[in-house]
């Protein structure tokens, strides 16, 4: 037997994946499936930014690039960042990533320790209560709750914030609940966090842009007070629908913790994934400073689709859902149902033909709840809705 480090044993899962592969298991043996689980636009990359990768490795962009990232698409960053949230950042405060996932683990790696205590989101995406049982530290979850809109109450956070807290998870818009905190209650949070100096924050805006009814997203940039502490997490897949390319950035503290910090990030990728590659890159570059008509398009339908979800999951028998303000989820009520969730949503994949994600998957809080990604087609979101009907009424 082979002795592996027990950290490897807490690791855990990020379930959507098992559900595509169950998804995909039973429609290669011919059963018609419905995939509302994954998180994925069902749009193409727009067609100028795949060109812009082609052109990239006909130019001859085959070989190694910075560990950090190339230095015009760190500027492109710092361009989009200026644009969206009005903050100028340098590029030097910029790390280019294979994803929206190595933020994570790099931040939680540098925070997570045996005796240290790391706030997180619940329901959240697992993979941050994932990563603070690897390193030891204890997971503290913050209660997304239905009647506050699954948007984080100020308040019940920094109550739960002791001397061992050393790093803040927040995410906002919100996977799996579409939930979208207010700036109000954003403002709140930044002022009681003036008391906690040492504790580090970690701000998920991966759907930043993915806002509905007259939301707007707050950056946590927007704050200078905890610009020094602060972390942001970013990227390219939900935008601009490039989930494959393995795209993202973040962007570190300022001053002398934020270069401390960008440098161990910095040594992380040179022992880890070393790079990302240049095609991606310049098809990033492409992506941020052309045109924005196929984000609108794809915006323009997820709300369509969104308005279809609410309507269809509130005539289901024993199914209640608010409106999701942000991302590309519903995350209904199903309590009512006499289902537990991971069960119903189970039974839905095997015996209708639907794939959900049960709340559980998102942590201790999700029970009673699923996940429905309206990241699909508006045709096959009504016959998924129509398939759960039936199964419902048996």
């Amino acid at each position: 037997m082979l002795h592996t480090i027990s950290a490897f044993d807490r690791l855990g899962e990020e379930n959507a994946f098992a559900v595509l592969a169950r998804a995909t298991a039973l429609a290669h043996q011919g059963r018609d499936i419905v995939n509302l689980g994954i998180g994925q636009p069902d749009f193409k990359t727009p067609q100028h930014i795949v060109e812009a990768a082609i052109k990239a490795l006909r130019d001859g962009h085959h070989g190694y690039t910075p560990a950090n990232g190339l230095l015009a698409t760190r500027e492109a960053v710092v361009r989009r960042t200026l644009t969206t949230t009005g903050v100028e950042v340098s590029p030097e405060a910029v790390m280019i990533l294979p994803g929206g996932k190595p933020t994570m683990f790099a931040a939680i790696l540098m925070f997570g320790e045996p005796g240290a205590e790391i706030l997180y989101p619940d329901p959240g995406f697992p993979i941050y209560r994932s990563m603070i049982e690897f390193t030891g530290a204890a997971p503290i979850p913050v209660p997304m709750r239905e009647e506050n809109g699954f948007a984080f109450s100020a308040q019940e956070t920094l109550a739960l914030i002791t001397p061992k807290t050393r790093l803040l998870i927040l995410n906002s818009p919100a996977n799996p609940t579409g939930g979208v905190t207010p700036r109000a209650e954003i403002e709140k949070l930044v002022k009681g966090l003036e008391a906690h100096p040492d504790v580090a924050i970690l701000s998920d805006e991966i759907y930043d842009v993915m806002t509905y009814d007259g939301e707007t997203h707050c950056s946590l940039l927007n704050f200078p007070e905890i610009r020094d502490r602060l972390i942001v997490l970013n990227g390219w897949s939900k935008t601009w629908a490039m989930t494959g390319w393995r795209m993202g950035w973040s962007i570190w503290p300022n001053g002398d913790t934020g270069a401390h910090l960008y440098d161990k990030v910095r040594k992380l990728a040179v022992n880890c994934w070393s790079c990302v590659n240049a095609p991606s890159q310049y098809a990033g570059i492409a992506a941020i400073d052309g045109p924005q008509d196929d984000v609108d398009k794809m915006m323009r339908a997820f709300d369509r689709r969104r308005k279809v979800v609410v309507e269809g999951l509130n005539a289901l028998p024993g199914v209640s859902c608010i409106t999701p303000k942000g991302a590309f989820y519903a995350f209904p009520n199903v309590s009512k149902t006499g289902w537990k969730a991971k069960k119903l949503a189970s039974a839905l994949l095997e015996d209708a033909g639907v794939a959900l994600i049960g709340g559980p998957d998102f942590g201790i809080l999700g029970e009673g709840y699923v996940r429905l990604s309206y990241a699909n087609s508006e045709e096959n979101i009504l016959r998924a809705l129509e398939r759960i009907k039936t199964f419902l009424a048996k």
